[in-house]
């Protein structure tokens, strides 16, 4: 096969030249021509289309395409006219129905016109760089009838009058109007955009700046909103009916802005009816639509959580500067927490959950609980009361819900370590008492406030619930030893607590009655006698007792009663009057508790079972006090100055906030020793910097105080300043 030679093909040109009819051309056009007129003239179910398909087949195949396709142009541009002229003579209401009929009309004979000349759209035109016949008749209809002088202006005013009378709540032909917009659009995206598009947003913006004037004067903040959204949503529906889709974002913008963004301002601050009378009423569907609205407009959102910023910070620090309010903490942090929940519910509902909106909330609590130095205090003692009282027979998750936002206010406090001094305090108060409501409730905050601020700040609390199992197990070795001899002696029950762990604070000792000392050196020599190296000191102004009392005519009751109340009540047993001073000297109690402890015995009615004279609510050294056999009760126990944790006053503040300040001196050193020993030189704005970043979980300390402290380790040798820049410190090895 291979060596087979190639055989090679020649195409030689035909021997006689083919002679054409000189008019075959003129003959063929005619024949098409005409049938084109009978086309636009709906008589086209004579004409055999298969003959003039072959003879504009044949006109190309000579040459003469050129003339086909001006003949063409012309014979259709005649028409056109005509077409033009009939759709111009129409009146009224029948322009646009005319004009559709025309243009289906006109789209079917292009149709048969294109099915005739396709050999020519395929092979001519696209070799001449022409247009296509199809769209060659689009042309020729926008240039001949739409933008014909009579034609052009009419059907722009005739599309707009109809969409005012449909915005002013009249019914129209959408059908018809969704027609005549896709002949512009089939013509041209920029037929569509300049013919139609640009004027109707033009027209709407002049509408809707008219309208929104005209109710901005009459209505209120909610009616407006309910209009504009009633428009937004008009508008989006006309589009999906009749305009292009791609009109949708041009005409909702123009309505955002007219209606929205150039009244903003007024609408959030009108009278009686704005932001802030929406917020005060709860009205949640205002506020969503208000939300929804103001999304769509650029820095609409910004000036809504602006106005409600500034609103929640007002009410919140006439909240926690109110001096009526500070009179009772409990209900100042109710008060808080109803101040949260609503603006929750608020965000929730109406806000769409935003978190700009929470971190604006946020960040205004945080700005108003810390203006009030005592809100530590007064959330600790929120906890205390509910853990005491309210938690009782509650469920679990309805406990979790306290604590939990017992958490979130926690959580804006700057300064931590204060309410930690303070829940110790309250804390230690209810373990030490019995009065706390629930374990699982106390461990359930513990664990939440470590999670919060780490192991560090929450270990002496749970040391504390630690030293309250030791102590049970204590006592049980303790009367499994002494069972025997324990006869008519008092029954002791003994907490002992760990030094570090418990808030307490060096007491003086008070003069214990007889009875009781001899049972507390009892436990005192079997306790040391199990624990090596330990020192017991007995801590009397955090005790309690049960006395068994006797009153005139016999009647009995038991007193509960604190340490003190119970050194003072003993001390009637062999006596019938003593005075404020001869008390003090027998018990040794310092004047202050001794005076709130006489107090409580004498001058609270149905807990007075002491007599007190003069009568009066004071306490001087020479009253004379006397054991009141005239006391009643209804009830058999009768609790006495019961250890309820109470608001400190302010002299007792002042020391709370000293104690605290005392703590802060080391950690402060601590922080600023970590830093240098990593850093090793640094000056002192970045030192100042980095501690209270490191410090600001706990508390946020004073650039003043850093300074001190920063002297206080210069002076022991921990850093030293830089000997030519002595703003910059140096870590001492």
């Amino acid at each position: 096969m291979s060596s087979q030679k190639k055989r090679t093909f020649q195409i030689e040109a035909f021997k006689h030249r083919v002679v054409v009819d000189p008019k075959y051309a003129e003959k063929t056009w005619k024949v098409l021509e005409h049938a084109i007129h009978e086309i636009y003239n709906h008589n086209a179910s004579g004409l055999s289309f298969e003959e003039l398909y072959r003879n504009a087949y044949n006109m190309v195949l000579h040459k003469f395409g050129e003339k086909l396709y001006s003949g063409l142009v012309t014979t259709m541009t005649f028409h056109l006219k005509e077409i033009s002229k009939s759709i111009e003579s129409v009146q009224g209401e029948f322009f646009l129905e005319e004009l559709n009929r025309k243009w289906a009309d006109h789209n079917k004979a292009l149709q048969m016109i294109r099915d005739i000349l396709m050999y020519m759209d395929r092979t001519f035109i696209p070799s001449t760089h022409k247009t296509p016949v199809h769209e060659l008749g689009l042309n020729l209809w926008r240039d001949v009838v739409i933008h014909s002088s009579k034609t052009q202006a009419r059907l722009q005013h005739t599309l707009l009058e109809l969409i005012l009378r449909e915005r002013n709540g009249e019914v129209i032909n959408r059908g018809l109007m969704r027609n005549i917009i896709k002949m512009l659009m089939d013509l041209g995206l920029s037929v569509y955009q300049e013919d139609f598009e640009k004027h109707f947003l033009e027209v709407s913006a002049d509408f809707y700046r008219l309208e929104s004037q005209q109710f901005i004067e009459c209505c209120d903040c909610g009616d407006y909103l309910k209009k504009a959204e009633r428009r937004l949503n008009e508008e989006i529906e006309r589009v999906s009916h009749y305009l292009d889709a791609r009109s949708e974002t041009k005409i909702t913008n123009v309505v955002e802005k007219e209606m929205i963004d150039n009244h903003m301002h007024t609408l959030v601050h009108m009278e009686n009816s704005g932001l802030v009378n929406m917020l005060v009423d709860d009205k949640y569907e205002d506020l969503g639509r208000m939300y929804n609205l103001f999304h769509r407009v650029p820095a609409g959102l910004t000036i809504v959580k602006e106005v409600m910023t500034s609103y929640t910070r007002d009410i919140g620090k006439q909240l926690v500067t109110d001096p009526e309010r500070l009179k009772d903490p409990v209900d100042f942090v109710q008060r808080l927490l109803n101040l949260k929940d609503k603006y929750d519910k608020i965000i929730t509902l109406a806000f769409n959950n935003d978190k700009t909106f929470q971190n604006a909330l946020n960040s205004s609590f945080e700005y108003f609980i810390n203006l009030n130095a005592r809100s530590p205090e007064f959330i600790s003692l929120f906890v205390d009361d509910k853990l005491r009282r309210e938690l009782k027979g509650v469920g679990e998750e309805d406990v979790e819900i306290v604590l939990d936002k017992v958490m979130m206010l926690f959580r804006y406090l700057q300064e931590k370590d204060v309410f930690e001094k303070y829940y110790k305090q309250h804390l230690a108060k209810r373990l030490l008492s019995g009065k706390t409501a629930s374990d699982d409730a106390e461990r359930s905050l513990i664990v939440k406030l470590k999670t919060e601020c780490g192991y560090q700040f929450t270990s002496k609390l749970e040391g504390m619930f630690t030293d309250m199992k030791t102590s049970q197990d204590t006592m049980q070795g303790f009367y499994a030893c002494h069972s025997a001899e324990s006869g008519d002696s008092p029954t002791l029950v003994v907490q002992v607590l760990t030094t570090g762990s418990w808030p307490t604070q060096p007491s003086p000792q008070c003069n214990l009655p007889a009875e009781i000392v001899g049972v507390c050196e009892k436990f005192r020599s079997y306790y040391l006698g199990t624990h090596n190296g330990r020192r017991l000191s007995w801590q009397t102004n955090m005790g309690v007792a049960d006395l068994k009392a006797t009153f005139g005519k016999g009647q009995k009751h038991e007193l509960n009663v604190s340490t003190y109340q119970m050194c003072v009540l003993m001390l009637f047993n062999s006596a019938d009057q003593l005075t404020c001073k001869d008390i003090e000297q027998a018990t040794g109690i310092p004047i202050a508790d001794l005076k709130r402890c006489l107090q409580s015995l004498a001058c609270v009615k149905g807990k007075n079972v002491l007599r007190k004279e003069p009568m009066s609510k004071d306490i001087a050294e020479d009253d004379v006090f006397f054991f009141n056999d005239k006391f009643t009760s209804k009830f058999f126990k009768v609790k006495i100055g019961t250890v309820v944790a109470q608001r400190e006053s302010e002299p007792e503040n002042l020391e709370t906030r000293q104690r605290v300040e005392e703590d802060r001196k080391p950690q402060i050193e601590a922080a600023i020793v970590r830093i240098m020993k990593s850093r090793r030189i640094l000056d002192h704005n970045n030192i100042v910097a980095e501690v209270t970043k490191q410090l600001q979980a706990r508390f946020l300390p004073n650039p003043v105080v850093i300074k001190k402290r920063i002297e206080s380790l210069i002076e022991r040798e921990f850093l030293e300043r830089d000997k030519v820049d002595r703003k910059l410190y140096r870590y001492v090895a």
